[in-house]
């Protein structure tokens, strides 16, 4: 009986949790990270290459330097080459071949619009749909259900790196269920860390006089 007590605990327990995890509030809170409302809302160059998309994240943090200088470590990023920054032992679990540089690699610098980037052995490759120096640099996966675009904005000394994925949804409604409880609170996971190792990187390498904050 103590067992089958503890099995009804145990479930219940999923069930609030997923519960949570699938209320709009929390939902808000792991797709907008550290955004503004204005981010949030913000059109960015890159939104019309999936313009319907029905999962839609916006995440940000705030750089003390300047966008020159975050720029670098964004061209980089990628499977086999700079890493994304993030957990790199989860990546790798995943096959991705992820290795989070901690210094600007010269090699990966020459990033032009229409190169493929390989996700891994098995993933789609994620093509450079824009490439604005300085200002946004965005990708669309080669079967066009994703698009990852970031983008940067000066606010005195500092840099705003507003990170946007724009996901087509499909599949049975179990996995969108899954997706919905468990990928999307898990992608805050690893992107937040991916935004905190940027924002290191950036300001490690950053001139001094690019670290002296000015006004919020």
């Amino acid at each position: 009986m103590r067992t089958a007590w503890k099995g009804i605990g145990g479930a219940a327990l999923m069930a609030a949790s997923a519960a949570a995890a699938y209320s709009p509030p929390a939902r808000r809170w792991y797709l907008h990270y550290g955004a503004t409302r204005e981010e949030v809302t913000l059109v960015l160059p890159g939104d019309s290459l999936l313009p319907d998309a029905p999962v839609v994240s916006t995440r940000a943090v705030t750089i003390e330097a300047a966008p020159d200088t975050v720029w670098p470590w964004l061209v980089q990023m990628g499977s086999g080459r700079g890493g994304v920054y993030s957990y790199d032992w989860i990546e790798n679990l995943l096959g991705l071949d992820m290795h989070s540089a901690d210094d600007i690699l010269p090699q990966f610098q020459h990033l032009a619009a229409g190169d493929v980037l390989p996700l891994g052995p098995k993933g789609p490759g994620m093509r450079v749909e824009i490439l604005d120096p300085g200002r946004t640099l965005a990708f669309r996966s080669t079967d066009g259900a994703w698009v990852w675009i970031f983008h940067l904005q000066t606010r005195w000394l500092q840099t705003r790196l507003i990170s946007r994925n724009r996901i087509a949804a499909g599949g049975s409604w179990p996995r969108r269920l899954v997706d919905r409880v468990v990928m999307e609170p898990g992608s805050l996971v690893m992107e937040r860390r991916m935004l905190q190792g940027i924002k290191e990187r950036a300001e490690w390498s950053a001139p001094c006089a690019e670290t002296l904050s000015g006004p919020s």
